[in-house]
């Protein structure tokens, strides 16, 4: 448990889109150390039943649900069974993302482009509107978004992901404006290169030496180390903080 009462989320429910492996599970089992009870929505049902076991050891309330964010017609029943289980939605954490390596506008199809709008933005945006729906009601609530070193960069092997990353950054300035009046907070994380099964197939040859001269910190981040940004901006300590977008990457955009 927490020892600063600012960030002790004892009593607050969270949310998280891909909590079921890399930043997800990362974020996840850091939001539960901090006292919140949590829920993991995830496709992959073993690696939801995974994640939902060590969330438990911590002692935590903690409940895996089976999601696909891309289905719609499935998201709002699905917060619905979080409050029913946990309680009112305080942190909805929009982590659920893919990236399709389709090298190039030119190259990529439409719809691997619309699949990969419809994970990284379009359910971000839709999921936001229901958890804040509710979040209104008690005038409270933190919504913190996943963006990317891509919501920076341009990129010509994934333009569909960095569209979508950067789209992400004004989204959560949009909904900051909109939602401060009623006590929520929005904003976003920015991490840069950890070791996730997305950035598997990079994590050796040129590429990775490249990433690895760039970043000051001279490596790859490791998941656990964006549970602390994520505590800050689901807790109290972070109640005049909104819009803002928090690079955690080793210093790799300030070169």
């Amino acid at each position: 448990m927490p020892t600063t009462p600012q960030f002790d989320l004892t009593g607050k429910v969270a949310v998280i889109t891909g909590g079921n492996g890399g930043i997800g599970r990362g974020i996840a089992l850091g939001l539960a150390q901090a006292g919140a009870s949590v829920a993991i929505l995830g496709r992959n049902d073993d690696k939801n039943r995974r994640v939902l076991a060590e969330l438990k050891t911590i002692g935590a309330p903690a409940i895996a649900i089976e999601l696909d964010v891309t289905n719609r017609a499935a998201l709002d029943a699905t917060i619905q069974q979080v409050e029913s289980c946990l309680g009112p939605v305080d942190i909805l954490v929009n982590n659920a993302g893919i990236a399709i390596l389709a090298g190039g506008a030119l190259n990529e199809s439409t719809e691997d482009w619309d699949r990969v709008i419809e994970t990284n933005l379009n359910s971000v945006y839709l999921l936001s509107k229901i958890a804040a729906r509710s979040m209104l009601t008690r005038k409270r609530g933190k919504i913190i978004n996943i963006a990317s070193m891509y919501s920076y960069f341009g990129s010509g092997l994934v333009p569909s992901y960095s569209a979508a990353k950067g789209a992400l950054v004004q989204l959560t300035k949009s909904l900051a404006i909109e939602l401060a009046p009623h006590n929520i907070q929005v904003n976003a994380i920015a991490p840069g290169w950890f070791h996730t099964d997305m950035t598997a197939p990079v994590s050796s040859g040129p590429f990775y030496e490249e990433i690895i001269l760039r970043t000051p910190a001279g490596r790859f981040g490791e998941t656990e180390e964006l549970a602390g940004t994520a505590v800050y901006l689901a807790s109290r300590a972070s109640d005049f903080v909104t819009g803002e977008t928090i690079r955690v990457d080793g210093g790799y955009a300030i070169r």
